[in-house]
Order: C-alpha cells, then structure tokens, then sequence
C-alpha cells in the first residue's frame, strides 16, 4: 500500500475511535496509552535539545497485531506529552508487514530511527531488513530504507535493533534465532550507521555458560551502569518454574562486561526486570541530565490480552510509568521518575493495624505502605496482595479461563509503592529492589481494602492526569 493510502486510512480510524476510546472508563489518567487501536512496544526513546521523544509500536487500524506503524510522543518533562507526526507507515516493500522496534539516535544534531522492516511471504517464510530514517524540517522523517539485511546463519527473526555510540563508533544489539532454532544476541559496528559489521554472538541460549534459553530473544538493549554493562533482553520459550517465568514471555537482564574489541559479553545470571502479569520490551535512554531512563509495554504478546474489556472500546495496551534505573550489589533497582512527583496532590497519612485502614480512591492515586508484618490489600476488588512474612503474592482473576492466577516475590519486605491509574497498578517492593507491573479491571472508581492485625502505616497522594497535546 502506498503511504498516503495508509495515512488515510490511519486518520480515519483515529477521527471515527478516538471519541469511544477515550469515553472508556479504563482509560488510563497519566499513563501513555494509543489514541484507538493497539499499542505494544516503546521504541527510539531518546532526549534531544532538551525534548524527550518516545515512540511506539502502533496498529491504528484495528486492535489485532498486524503491520505496525511507529507513532510518536515527545515531552519536555516526561510528564505532559505532545503527539507528533506519525513517524513510519509500513509502505515499502522492505516492510510490508511492520515497521517493527528499533530506537533512536542523534546524529549530527539529526534525529535518525533504525528500525526492522519486517517481510512475510506465501509460502509461510519470512526475512527481515534493519533500516534508517531521519528527521527532516517538518519533523518528519524520510526513509533511507535498508542498511543491513538478514545475516546468514539466522531464520527471519531479526530484529529489533538498539543502537549507541561508543569511542566515536556506532554499535548495535539485535535480537535473532539461529538455524538451530535458538535465541541470540548480535553486536555490530558501524562509522556511520550506513554500513555495519558483524562481530559475532555476545549472548544467548548456549552461550556464556547458558544451558538451552529460549528459541528467540528479542528487544535488546545494552547500557553502561555503575562501571557495569548490563543486557536487557526478552527470551522467548523459557519453561515455566513454581516462582518465576511465568509469563509467556519473559523481560529480563545480565550485568557483565562488554569487550568491544573482541566482541565478548561474560554475564553473570539472567533476573527478571518485572515480576508481574504485565511487561514486555523495554528500553531504555541515557537523559542529558546522567540517568538511566526505562520505560515498558505493559502487556505480553502472545497472552491472554484480547479479552481486556478496552478492545470493545477501540483500544488496548498502556506503556509503564518511566523508571530511573540505578545498580546496586549486582542488581537493577527501578524507581519511578522523579518528574511523575508533579501529578501528586495533597498528601494523607495514616498509621494503625490493616483491618483499620480507610477505604481510599486508588483511581488515580500512589499509596506508600511501611510495614514489615504480614497483611492483604485489595485493590478494587479485582486484584489482591497478600505478605506473609516471607512471600509477596499478587492474585487475579484470569480473563480467560475465570481461574486465579499468581505471581511471586520472595524476600525481607519493608517498603511499597503502589502506582494506581485506572486499569493498572505498579508496584515498587523496597525502593525499587523488584516491581510487579499489571494490568487489571477494577470495580470503578477502585477502593483500597486493607486487612490484617498488625501494625502499619500509609501514605496517600491522588495523582492528576497528565496532558496530551
């Protein structure tokens, strides 16, 4: 299809759903969420000149996985958020279907995208092409279409490039699936983001004293941290364990160190960025100001998504809240962005046993619980939390199967922070030591109902909408 043809059609989606979309009671306050249609993974998230732009996995068409556009936000705050100009339609040959993740660099003060274009054919095949876009005057951006095509010894399932820049050299991450069927990690070089070498596997299933660990890993991204490096990635196919994998999919990291010169990444084990229901892809950026940014799709593909009661609304999937990330003793500690601060209002405190707690709105709303002893917390009687002593539980409902279903952290508890937004809930355990991210659809507006004998104290602020121009 021809651009002008898809942007057409785009606007028309966008004009004819966005009205019901954002009628829908679940429609998020100040997470980021698509005008109609699906959103999935947030890509090219990049400061420049002052400016924050995030761009995202887009079917404005219809809330199905399909040939994905990239639509674009920037922000001067990462609060208030401003919609851009579409930034990619799948309307080359090299991406008829999708303009799938990549990320964003600035080259010669030029904001450039490198993205996958994704290919399908007949006869059930497929292949896959890394490309270019950049910026131009308008705040467009005019392709250069591919620079790098499928690398021999690897199925279609190339993608998602991450690309930085490092002692004057341009580098790049890809997730891939060798012939063998199993998930890697590829690290390239480039002087000009044009042309690009190979300097071989830096991770993966088999590698780096890795047993078999998933037949595709996908999104990755790799990042300086503390004189660290550390690899986000997303394996696919890891089997399920009584505590931890149990999403479809899993959304993780490695610390080690990178050695660019022989192109060797020694890691220590894999940890689960998320231990909730929903996350997925994340990325990160370096701000102008020293941080490490992340922020994250909260859904999984490939899961139960399609019964999410938006769907009959236009829409489906939020992104995460965007986290600072920090190392501490070998681990990724994850705290919401400073910045999200500004949404709160007046605070309340409270201190007593649980089963005394006041009801609160959570619609909108961050709630600090201090308490080592055990307790339960239900959150608009959709979602329930229970700590007893040694296990931290989040239960729901299944949408699907009408089954509880369950995930699981396991430590010392002394400190949460709950982020409520209509129909999602983030969870902070002890400053950021782990997080539990998820969707979920709760009686409106959602009450908090605290339980339990002991002691324990709260904080409460309600949070405001952020603004989308």
């Amino acid at each position: 299809m021809t651009e002008a043809h898809l942007l057409k059609q785009a606007l028309r989606s966008v004009v004819s759903g966005q009205a019901k979309a954002n009628a829908c009671a679940y429609r998020p306050g100040w997470h980021l969420a698509p005008p109609v249609g699906l959103l999935n993974d947030p890509n090219g998230f990049v400061q420049h000149n002052g400016r924050y732009h995030l761009f995202y996995q887009w079917n404005p068409l219809a809330c199905a996985h399909g040939a994905k556009f990239w639509g674009h936000w920037s922000s001067l705050d990462l609060v208030n958020w401003r919609h851009e100009p579409l930034a990619l339609a799948p309307s080359e040959e090299y991406e008829s279907h999708g303009c799938y993740s990549g990320s964003a660099v600035v080259d010669k003060q030029h904001l450039t995208l490198i993205y996958t274009g994704n290919v399908k054919y007949a006869n059930g095949s497929r292949t896959a092409f890394q490309c270019l876009a950049r910026e131009n005057a308008d705040g467009e951006f005019d392709k250069i279409g591919p620079v790098l095509n499928l690398p021999l010894g690897y199925t279609g399932h190339v993608r998602d490039p991450k690309v930085w820049q490092h002692d004057g050299q341009w580098f790049m991450v890809l997730g891939a699936q060798s012939l063998d069927l199993q998930g890697k990690i590829l690290l390239l070089q480039s002087p000009d983001l044009l042309t690009w070498q190979s300097l071989g596997e830096i991770a993966g299933s088999g590698l780096n004293g890795l047993g078999e660990f998933g037949y595709m890993w996908e999104c990755p991204d790799l990042f300086r941290l503390a004189e660290n490096d550390v690899l986000i990635c997303c394996p696919q196919g890891l089997t399920a364990e009584p505590h931890r994998y149990l999403n479809t999919f899993q959304s993780g990291y490695f610390v080690g160190e990178l050695d660019y010169q022989r192109g060797e990444f020694p890691h220590g084990e894999f940890n689960e960025l998320d231990l909730g229901f929903e996350f997925y892809a994340p990325q990160t950026t370096l701000s102008e100001d020293g941080r490490r940014l992340m922020i994250g799709w909260m859904g999984i593909p490939d899961g139960d998504e399609f019964y999410q009661p938006t769907v009959e609304q236009g829409w489906i999937h939020t992104l995460t809240c965007v986290r600072e990330l920090t190392l501490w003793a070998g681990k990724v500690i994850q705290r919401p962005a400073r910045e999200l601060q500004r949404l709160r209002g007046e605070k309340q405190t409270w201190s007593g046993t649980a089963q005394q707690a006041p009801h609160w709105d959570i619609t909108h709303a961050e709630v600090e619980i201090d308490t080592d002893q055990p307790f339960s917390a239900q959150f608009g009687e959709a979602l329930a939390l229970v700590w007893d002593g040694e296990w931290l539980t989040l239960t729901r409902i299944n949408r699907r199967t009408n089954q509880p279903e369950t995930r699981f952290w396991h430590g010392a508890l002394r400190q949460l922070t709950v982020l409520c937004d209509s129909s999602s809930i983030e969870i902070f355990i002890n400053q950021g030591e782990a997080v539990m991210s998820s969707r979920y659809f709760p009686t409106l507006p959602a009450r908090l109902t605290l339980a339990g004998s002991e002691q324990i104290a709260l904080s409460y602020w309600p949070l405001a909408n952020c603004m989308i121009e």
